[in-house]
């Protein structure tokens, strides 16, 4: 789960003041302009609202039992198809019109509007990181839910159901259409595949929410972005004494690790890579024919990104050169593959659609907070200039990503509580709001 950041929008939080010294603290002043004010507050008195916000209230256990029940189907990446088939099923009886499951395997469904208005998704996605065979039954204790994927993202997934529970409860007639929707490839190498194919099918929808974390205070509006490749080291092989003086894959990717240890990314904006995995060789008495490793790079800027992007690449070349010229060879090659590309990507602090995240956390009574850039879904849409905002489920987690990955739902609808409100702003409430997105 969870990209560039331009001068103005870096003067814009490096002028607020954090509370508690925290990076991502709620800026001592914020302020949302007149016109989202002045939505809010008929939301807010709306009586259809309120009984959608009780509704979800009341709906809590409810929404506890869809998670773990959606824990409890593997979802391992690129396997996503049987937790999607119950997702779309479960769509289709809530009454969502047009329910499918498109090519790259994601599921939703359509809330239509009046027709005159914008088209919004709200979407969480399906796939986790674990793989398959992993042991994903929910297990009580002590008041927490621990299960591989059980906050990240089943919550959203349970999230979404319940919010479209919520407006059927209320019968809330919105200006707008709301598709709601679970996706595909969100983790790991899954590059936003289903993002990527949902935007590319369907241009007309003018903003995106995307459920994925438990923090019910936090709006995410900045988009980090990453490159990962998979580069492999190629040579001839052989026995490590009768052919000593050939060159060695592994020794080429030896040098390029060692090369690239030595980058200095720039603090800001934060510049990151790793090498997170190697492998190759046949034994410990053979030169290495091949080696492979893959590389990660990210950065909250697209510009940073591809110049850190090119140094490393080049210092790849030089290790291969490097090693040939070690043993006055020619038989070292690479092969570099692009395996990963989520686009960095910024919005004004100020834009509309992060003032209607700041006033829907406020409208439920909670402390709103700018977070920092992070990586998520919502990468895609704000790379294509889409207006998008990651916001949490709700509810306590910790240990994502790890077997004992656990979930706390103490209080955990007003992670819902506060995303159909932000819902309301946007796309607009017959007869009493105007949608805030266009």
């Amino acid at each position: 789960m969870f990209r560039s950041v331009g001068s103005k929008i870096i003067a814009v939080l490096i002028a607020f003041v954090m509370v508690s010294g925290l990076a991502g603290a709620a800026p001592a002043a914020y302020s949302v302009s007149s016109d989202v004010s002045d939505a809010f507050q008929l939301v807010k008195a709306n009586s259809l609202v309120q009984k959608g916000l009780d509704f979800i209230k009341t709906d809590d256990q409810n929404t506890l039992y869809d998670q773990k029940i959606m824990t409890a189907i593997p979802s391992p990446p690129f396997k996503e198809k049987a937790r999607g088939e119950y997702f779309k099923k479960r769509l289709a009886e809530l009454g969502l019109k047009d329910v499918k499951m498109d090519s790259e395997g994601n599921v939703y469904g359509i809330r239509p509007g009046t027709g005159k208005g914008p088209k919004l998704l709200v979407e969480a996605h399906l796939d986790t990181v674990f793989p398959e065979g992993t042991d994903v039954k929910p297990v009580e204790k002590d008041g927490k839910i621990y299960a591989p994927g059980i906050a990240d993202n089943d919550r959203g997934l349970a999230a979404i159901l319940t919010l479209v529970r919520a407006f059927n409860a209320s019968g809330i007639k919105t200006t707008g259409d709301i598709i709601f929707a679970g996706t595909t490839g969100e983790e790991g190498l899954g590059d936003l595949r289903g993002m990527k194919t949902f935007f590319r099918d369907h241009v007309d929808v003018t903003g995106s929410i995307s459920i994925d974390g438990t923090d019910v205070g936090r709006v995410t509006y900045l988009a980090t972005g990453s490159h990962r490749y998979e580069i492999t080291f190629k040579g001839p092989g052989g026995h490590s004494f009768g052919a000593f003086g050939l060159p060695s894959a592994i020794h080429a990717m030896g040098r390029a690790i060692a090369k690239i240890d030595e980058v200095r990314p720039p603090k800001e904006p934060r510049t990151t890579f790793t090498v997170g995995t190697v492998t190759g060789g046949a034994s410990v008495n053979s030169i290495a024919a091949e080696a492979t490793m893959l590389l990660d790079m990210r950065s909250n800027s697209q510009e940073e990104l591809l110049k850190i992007e090119s140094q490393i690449l080049g210092l790849v070349q030089e290790a291969v050169v490097d090693e040939n010229a070690r043993w006055n060879s020619d038989k070292i090659s690479v092969v570099i593959k692009l395996v990963g590309d989520r686009p960095a990507g910024s919005q004004p602090a100020d834009s509309r659609i992060v003032q209607v995240g700041w006033a829907a956390t406020e409208a439920i009574g909670q402390q709103p907070v700018l977070s920092g850039a992070s990586s998520t879904n919502a990468n895609l849409p704000i790379s294509i200039g889409v207006p998008a905002l990651t916001l949490g489920g709700g509810g306590l987690d910790g240990r994502n990503h790890s077997p004992d990955e656990w979930f706390d739902p103490k209080d955990a609808y007003l992670g819902p509580q506060k995303i159909f409100t932000a819902i309301l702003g946007l796309v607009g409430i017959e007869g009493v709001t105007s949608p805030l997105l266009k």
